[in-house]
Order: C-alpha cells, then sequence, then structure tokens
C-alpha cells in the first residue's frame, strides 16, 4: 500500500469497523457483503468501500469480505498486532477506573505503572499495580519503554506534565484533562472531552423533542 493520507473521518471509523467484526467473528460468520456491514453499522456501502480502498480493498467483486481477514488487517492498521506500554498520570475515580478495564489489555494496551502528587495515594495497589509519586515518573517512562501516557488530572497541571512526558520520550498522549495540549507534531495526542460527548447527547434530544419526537 503507498504511503498516503487517510482522512481523520476515515480513521475515526476504524475502531468501529474492527468493534463489529470482531462481533461478527464470534458468532461464527466468516463472510459479508459491504451492503451487509451497512445494514449492521448504519454506514453506507459505498461509503464502506471508500474506506477500505484507502488501505487496497479486502474484499472482491460478487464475493464479498472474508470476516476473519478484514478483522485482522483493520487489527493491524489500528496498530493492534503490537503491544503499548502505557502509564496513567492521575490516580483519582477515572484513573482507577481506567486502570481496572480489563478489555484494553486484550488489544495489547498494557498498563504498566499509576503516578499521582497526592502522598495519601502512594503505595495504593490498583490491580497489580502501586500507585507512584510523580517524580519517579520520568525513570519509570524511560526504563519500561513506555509509548503512551493517560492523563486523568486537572487542567492546570496537564500541560507541565505533557511536557515532562514529551522530553522523555513518549510517543502519544490520551488527554482527559480538561484542555488542548501543544506539543510536538511528532507526539501524537488523543484529546478526550467527556462534556462534549454529554452535551452533544443533550443537543441530540433537544433537536429531536422540538422535532415531534415520535
Amino acid at each position: 500500500m503507498e504511503n498516503k493520507e487517510i482522512s481523520q473521518a476515515v480513521i475515526a471509523r476504524l475502531p468501529r469497523y474492527f468493534r463489529y467484526l470482531g462481533e461478527l467473528k464470534d458468532e461464527g460468520i466468516e463472510r459479508i457483503s459491504s451492503q451487509e456491514l451497512s445494514d449492521i453499522m448504519k454506514v453506507t456501502a459505498s461509503q464502506i468501500r471508500q474506506d477500505f480502498n484507502n488501505f487496497g480493498g479486502f474484499g472482491q467483486q460478487g464475493y464479498g469480505y472474508k470476516v476473519e481477514y478484514l478483522y485482522e488487517e483493520i487489527g493491524r492498521i489500528l496498530g493492534l498486532d503490537m503491544t503499548h506500554n502505557l502509564i496513567i498520570i492521575g490516580a483519582g475515580n477515572l484513573g482507577q477506573a481506567l486502570a481496572n478495564y480489563m478489555n484494553f489489555e486484550r488489544r495489547g494496551f498494557l498498563f504498566r505503572g499509576i503516578f499521582d502528587n497526592n502522598p495519601a495515594l502512594y503505595g495504593k495497589r490498583i490491580r497489580e499495580m502501586e500507585v507512584r509519586p510523580m517524580e519517579e515518573m520520568e525513570s519509570f517512562v524511560r526504563e519500561n519503554h513506555i509509548d503512551i501516557a493517560v492523563l486523568t488530572i486537572p487542567k492546570t497541571g496537564a500541560r507541565a506534565v505533557a511536557e515532562r512526558l514529551v522530553d522523555n520520550g513518549i510517543r502519544g498522549i490520551w488527554n482527559f484533562a480538561h484542555i488542548d495540549l501543544n506539543v510536538p507534531k511528532e507526539i501524537q495526542v488523543e484529546n478526550v472531552h467527556l462534556s462534549d460527548s454529554l452535551m452533544k447527547l443533550a443537543y441530540n434530544i433537544n433537536r429531536f423533542e422540538q422535532e415531534g419526537g415520535i
């Protein structure tokens, strides 16, 4: 496949394809057409074909797609054929909930450590990890080949922590702090604003009711 720029809209749909194909594979379905996948995912068959053509197509005219093969190929595109070492910065409720979510490990995302600046939390065990002081973060990142940092801290300290992470070789930041980070372009950042999703839900509820509901 040639090296080409893929739109963020296409990339955003890949995890959905992966999730639905995983469910189909678990159900024992071996082959599926773009139209059948369209009916399940509520994405047009044309859009599905266009998305897959960005990566070589994967299917044959009149034959459809092999579910297991397509599942594995999309997983490879998403980088799920390798493991990623993660740390969590912020051992509050959200940080602990993420650390305890087992499905991440099944996808190759391995939490190696969790850090906080609250001495009352030091030594607390969250699954197999002890909460460590922030002073140990830099050496831990370097010594354990950490790829991704998860920020679940207040926005007031997020920029300074991100700079420390970048200086010590982090490659990606999953950012739950309510602030957008400015980092070098080679550092990948995914900003997650939970309130944005909730406000979008509120808007859709209001719009539906204004249009007369059901």
